[in-house]
């Protein structure tokens, strides 16, 4: 039998090699056994992004096993931390009870931005009366105090038909939720309870495609797939400064942070000890140097070069730890900025 360990060759018996496969691995073409498929779960946010690059890299590596789960960032986190998984998706920034569960367990990892994404806000195409909503009408409509109170479009605005709304939006585990709480009611995870809510954004979007009074968010990728079936709507920050008037998520306004407050970067984190295996060191860095290609194909909006640049950086320089911490992880402060730090 013969089978490749790095650049050598080498020829020996049957019994021999199937030790040497479990002892040496591949850099090239990972082996397919159980210890060393690789793993990664979290947000469906970030979902379509990995498991396009998982894709590219079976077809580039086939020897290779990648699974991807969807279990929102919170529960992705919860599975990261206890070592289930080599790979976390999250659609946030590491939480800060998050990170004293990994530290607890022993897991360092490294923080790697992919991709821009911002959260639609989006209703029913047959919604006349929808085209903007400012961020004070959101928080109103969101809010905790609003469940069982605001029920009808027309306690939103003034001309709004005297209609029941219906409300869709993240689960409580997705980062989506995290997000979106923190950016319009003012305090993470702080939302009415009275809404249908998934996990799974492609719920959303068939319970927003199918009701006419129903108004629903999740990530614009979502949105740019759907956009035969849902409406967007533009977002007014009210902020003078900010350009005048309504901004609607597109790939400009994402990632050139106009479109506020609900533009965010996106993430996988890496665990240390995985990038010992070689398969994983292979996944991540084929991620960093192709998965930009791939990031527009489903959706979501590149980084620029530069902020590539200093992505392949951090991993390069294997630095760990989180760049946003509690008080300042919404800030204006660039992604371009906190990655030069």
């Amino acid at each position: 039998m013969v089978f490749r360990c790095r650049h050598a060759l080498v020829t020996v018996a049957f019994t021999v090699a199937i030790l040497g496969l479990a002892a040496c691995g591949s850099g090239d073409a990972p082996a397919t056994s159980s210890g060393q498929v690789i793993t990664a779960d979290g947000s469906s946010t970030v979902f379509p992004v990995t498991e396009a690059v998982a894709e590219e890299f079976q077809k580039a590596h086939p020897g290779a096993r990648v699974t991807v789960g969807s279990s929102g960032t919170g529960g992705g986190f919860q599975k990261f931390c206890r070592s289930e998984t080599d790979i976390s998706n999250a659609s946030r920034p590491i939480k800060a009870t998050e990170l004293e569960s990994c530290a607890k367990a022993g897991i360092d990892f490294i923080e790697l931005p992919v991709a821009y994404d911002g959260l639609a806000i989006v209703v029913h195409p047959k919604n006349t009366w929808v085209t903007s909503m400012t961020v004070a009408e959101l928080k109103r409509l969101w809010e905790p105090a609003a469940q069982g109170q605001i029920t009808r479009w027309s306690q939103i605005r003034a001309g709004w038909p005297d209609q029941e709304i219906h409300l869709f939006g993240a689960g409580v585990d997705s980062g989506t939720f995290d997000y979106f709480t923190e950016a319009i009611v003012g305090k993470e995870a702080q939302s009415r309870g009275d809404y249908t809510s998934s996990e799974d954004d492609n719920v959303i979007v068939q319970g927003v495609s199918g009701d006419q009074y129903a108004l629903g968010y999740f990530g614009y990728a979502y949105y740019e797939q759907n956009q035969d079936k849902l409406k967007r709507v533009a977002v007014d920050d009210e902020d003078p400064g900010n350009g005048a008037g309504p901004i609607a998520p597109t790939p400009e306004t994402v990632s050139g942070g106009t479109y506020r407050p609900l533009s965010r970067p996106i993430f996988i984190y890496a665990k240390v000890t995985a990038l010992e295996r070689p398969e994983v060191l292979n996944f991540v860095e084929f991620y960093l140097s192709k998965g930009a290609a791939l990031v527009r194909e489903v959706g979501y909006i590149p980084m620029t070069e530069r902020e590539q640049e200093l992505v392949r950086s951090r991993f390069t320089a294997r630095r760990t730890g989180t760049m946003f911490t509690g008080t300042d992880s919404h800030s204006q402060i660039t992604l371009e900025q906190r990655l030069g730090k």
